[in-house]
This record gives structure tokens, C-alpha cells and sequence, in this order.
């Protein structure tokens, strides 16, 4: 069997939420859409894995050499850079000279 790509997955995990959402469908039919629901939901979940260990951003180093680092969800880009720089807030608001 062929990979399922994760807009498919994704796809077809909707219709499958749409079926249960309007209750038309026997317990059994609902018990089997639910089973490959939770199938492709971990499907999604494992595409969005591996996608976001191959993310990565190009960030300037002190000494404004362009490096690959890996992507970190938690921090976004503003507070990364200045993280990685060592600059901290009342310099971002002071400017470079520490000036208003």
C-alpha cells in the first residue's frame, strides 16, 4: 500500500467527522468511522512530526554569519533572534546606541 499523503489523510478525516457529526449512520458504522478516524488522526499527527523535525531557519549569528538551526514552535521569530543575539527588551526598545 502506497504512503497516504497528509492532505488525503486530512481530507478524508473530515468527511469522516462530518458522517458522525450528522448521527445518520448505524452504531456499527459509527464505531468503524471512528476506528479509521483515530487512524488517520494519528496519521496527520505523524506527517506533522516529521515535518516540523525537518523545519529549520536561517538565523544570523553575532557575528552576522547566516546558520541553520532547528525550529523551535515555542519561541516566535522576534524572540528567538533576540535571544540568539543576547539582546534583551530595553535594548530592543532603546535601539542599538541605548538611546530613546
Amino acid at each position: 500500500m502506497p504512503k497516504e499523503k497528509f492532505e488525503d489523510a486530512l481530507s478524508k478525516l473530515e468527511k469522516i467527522v462530518g458522517k458522525l457529526e450528522e448521527g445518520d449512520i448505524s452504531l456499527e458504522e459509527s464505531l468503524k468511522l471512528f476506528e479509521e478516524g483515530i487512524r488517520l488522526s494519528r496519521l496527520c499527527n505523524q506527517k506533522l512530526d516529521e515535518a516540523e523535525r525537518k523545519v529549520q531557519i536561517l538565523v544570523k549569528d553575532r557575528e552576522g554569519n547566516m546558520k541553520a538551526e532547528p525550529f523551535s514552535p515555542a519561541l516566535n521569530s522576534r524572540e528567538s533572534v533576540r535571544a540568539r543575539s543576547g539582546q534583551n527588551d530595553e535594548e530592543d526598545a532603546e535601539g542599538p546606541s541605548g538611546e530613546d
